[in-house]
């Protein structure tokens, strides 16, 4: 499931961060872009190549100038700039879901794969980022046994995301009025409004939300070590509480709210405001998911 995901997604931030700059002026630097798109160098002059072939650049080396982009610069779909190992990790959530997956259920690695349309060496290293947190063991013939979740391991994890969020959050605020985070975060602000406005026949279209608007919080302060970590954090806090269907409208409609409370605090770009409404947030959805692990034990 090999895809060009990473150069895809760095054409599309670069098309919008090309639209901020004037023609002729002279092109940053590859590190400088680098840094900019948040991608190694020998990407970068992907991205650079395939914007000259739209006449979005002209010269060569040092000498290299913006040239104005054409009116209709195409993007690539966002199903194109998903990575190979977010498909699998979406998949494999929704299938949990869909399935009510329960602790002691089994999982086996070829249907999983065949269900998905992935390698088995896909689905393999997905899961063995699992097991070392001990949600998942390994057992012969390719076989994985899901051992579920507890309060006191909800806990334990819940304290570590508030560390990773708060630093994150507080980054965000400090982004450089041209990031092309913050288009992004008013994107996503716009399908908060659109989605509480339906929220009596889509409610149960938050989680996808909810996973994509902190993402996007954590992509202010990239860390691969926290990102490696936010795919439990996804596991448990967008899926596993939602096996209780109990309020689920309800607790959907007072979270999207709370999220709007954080963006509006993160445009804002103060500290104070963003750093309370990131933790009051936090805090109800700690309370949601103990309440809910626990009434799964009941």
């Amino acid at each position: 499931m090999k895809t060009d995901a990473v150069f895809k997604q760095a054409h599309n931030d670069a098309l919008v961060y090309f639209a901020e700059l004037s023609e002729g002026e002279p092109l940053p630097t590859e590190q400088a872009l680098g840094e900019r798109l948040r991608v190694s160098r020998t990407t970068v002059r992907k991205v650079i190549a395939a914007l000259a072939g739209l006449g979005m650049v002209e010269g060569a080396g040092r000498a290299r100038v913006v040239k104005a982009p054409p009116k209709r610069a195409r993007m690539f779909p966002a199903s194109e700039t998903e990575s190979a190992s977010a498909a699998i990790e979406k998949r494999f959530m929704e299938w949990m879901l869909r399935e009510n997956v329960r602790p002691g259920a089994s999982i086996n690695e070829l249907e999983l794969s065949r269900r998905f349309g992935v390698a088995t060496t896909g689905i393999r290293e997905f899961l063995n980022r699992f097991q070392s947190y001990g949600l998942i063991e390994k057992k012969p013939n390719s076989g994985w046994l899901f051992k579920g979740f507890t309060p006191e391991f909800a806990s334990e994890l819940f304290e570590i995301r508030e560390i990773f969020e708060l630093r994150s959050a507080l980054a965000f605020a400090k982004l450089a009025k041209a990031s092309p985070l913050w288009r992004k975060l008013r994107a996503i602000r716009e399908e908060h409004v659109a989605l509480l406005r339906e929220i009596d026949a889509r409610y149960h279209d938050f989680s996808d939300l909810d996973e994509r608007f902190h993402r996007l919080v954590n992509a202010a302060a990239p860390n691969r070590f926290v990102d490696s970590f936010f795919d439990v954090i996804s596991l448990v806090f967008h899926y596993h509480y939602q096996w209780n269907k109990r309020d689920e409208r309800e607790r959907n409609e007072t979270a999207i709210g709370e999220h709007l409370d954080y963006i509006d605090a993160l445009l804002s770009r103060r500290a104070a405001r963003v750093e309370a409404e990131c933790r009051a947030h936090l805090a109800s959805a700690r309370t949601t998911l103990l309440q809910s692990t626990r009434r799964l034990d009941e």
